[in-house]
């Protein structure tokens, strides 16, 4: 068993708030580190303690190994959890934090490197059966070899960053027979790569026109147990930003569910996964497609929470704390439907950032409401970091219940001081489309326009 009784959260905003409520309400004591930038911001309030870490630039703060786990030794922390983004997927820093005898709330480095590099999961997905699509995952990235990988996979053609996720470091390429323009995008994706991950490596895919997002929750503890919380529907993206979610994904079957929960089972297995895990899948005419697995809690985790009722952020701490899972497979029932919308501090047409003092800032509530936001009237957002500043989730017993109370919900909030992208998402909400469930993530780009 691995008890601690003091967590230190590495990660700023809404999910370090979201993380700190939970282990507070465990009985942990609390510890946040921030940048100069949040000096005020509400993690730091509501924690017990409260840890500068540097400068306002996140690579001279939240994504330094070195000071984060000198605030664990001068708090007393004897965990951490990291949130997403940042460190949320870094080898380096699970392990690190095995070097230091603090207790890292995710997976082993080894399962991180074997399942969170792009390139290496599909490998593994390869070898189990998990269906992938055509692509070129290997470890020689001169340029002869991807333009003739790409000459053979043929076009449409994603090219993608085989670390890290978000939406970074990927291009399209609709004619592999342009080898001018195929290298120039070869080198934009690398270097968006290298600028976002430290790591430039690329893998190559073949791109479907038509399909979903479709994404699988799986939990493993240190006891060998493992299980799947179900699918969510992550298809309404903008340049591979996702920006509506829900669960359970429209017209999945729960033969289909099953099938697939049953895969990502066998691969988190493999590489004797555990904590928080969500493999991501494009779903085209009945089909599933590996695309990469997220080693961490995911943006969208409350609405898998919704529906089965299990608080995916203490299921980590249990995990980290060496307790199994208290549920087996058939334990886990979905019920009723749920939405979430990520609220940014963004301009709703342009979608340029939109920085600086919230005058007033009221969450709605209601029925089947929950809001995750680190806001509050009189805070600054700055502008150094990720536009995300709330995300609003329904639920309901149908999938039309959680649609009308979000987009009640989205009428009842209110920001004034800054942009946001509501508007955007009463838009996508009022659309017949969108109601009738099942779109591709193309959807935004082609129906609305948006670039």
């Amino acid at each position: 068993m691995h008890r601690f009784d003091t967590l230190l959260i590495a990660n700023r905003g809404e999910i370090a708030c979201r993380v700190i409520r939970t282990a507070r309400a465990m009985g942990l004591r609390t510890v946040a580190v921030h940048s100069q930038a949040d000096a005020n911001a509400l993690h730091v309030q509501m924690a017990d303690l409260a840890v500068p870490i540097g400068p306002s630039p996140a690579r001279d703060s939240y994504l330094r190994i070195d000071t984060l786990l000198e605030a664990c030794r001068a708090s007393g922390a004897q965990a951490i959890h990291p949130g997403y983004g940042f460190l949320s997927e870094s080898a380096d820093f699970s392990r690190a934090c095995r070097e230091a005898g603090i207790v890292f709330v995710g997976p082993p480095p080894e399962a991180i490197e074997a399942l969170g590099n792009k390139s290496a999961a599909k490998q593994l997905a390869q070898r189990i059966g998990v269906p992938c699509l055509p692509g070129y995952a290997g470890e020689d990235q001169r340029h002869e070899t991807l333009l003739a990988q790409a000459g053979r996979i043929g076009a449409p053609l994603m090219i993608k960053a085989a670390a890290g996720g978000g939406g970074r470091g990927m291009r399209r390429c609709d004619d592999v027979q342009n080898e001018v323009a195929l290298r120039a995008l070869l080198d934009a994706a690398s270097a968006e790569a290298i600028s976002s991950f430290g790591n430039g490596q690329l893998l190559l895919e073949r791109l479907l026109e038509r399909a979903r997002h479709v994404e699988v929750q799986i939990f493993g503890d240190t006891h060998g147990n493992y299980i799947h919380l179900g699918e969510r529907d992550c298809s309404m993206q903008r340049r591979h930003q996702k920006v509506i979610e829900e669960a359970p994904a429209p017209g999945i079957t729960a033969a289909q569910r099953e099938k697939m929960g049953e895969r990502v089972v066998e691969a988190c297995r493999a590489v004797g996964y555990r904590s928080a895990g969500t493999l991501e899948f494009l779903y085209q005419d009945g089909e599933f497609y590996f695309i990469e697995m997220n080693t961490r809690i995911q943006v969208e985790h409350p609405v898998t929470e919704l529906i089965t009722g299990i608080d995916l952020v203490k299921t980590q701490l249990m995990i980290a704390a060496g307790e199994p899972l208290p549920w087996r497979q058939s334990d886990v029932v979905l019920r009723g439907h749920a939405l979430e919308c990520r609220i940014n501090a963004e301009d709703a047409k342009t979608f340029m950032p939109s920085p600086g003092p919230v005058r007033l800032w009221h969450a709605p509530g209601g029925p089947g409401i929950r809001v995750d936001s680190h806001m509050y009237s009189g805070y600054n957002v700055p502008p150094h970091y990720d536009s995300l500043i709330a995300k609003l989730i329904s639920y309901g017993d149908t999938r039309d219940t959680a649609i009308v109370r979000m987009r009640n919900a989205l009428a009842e909030m209110v920001v004034e001081g800054i942009k946001t992208n509501a508007a955007l998402h009463q838009e996508i909400l009022a659309h017949a489309a969108f109601q009738q469930g099942g779109l591709d993530i193309h959807y935004l780009e082609r129906r609305l326009g948006l670039k």
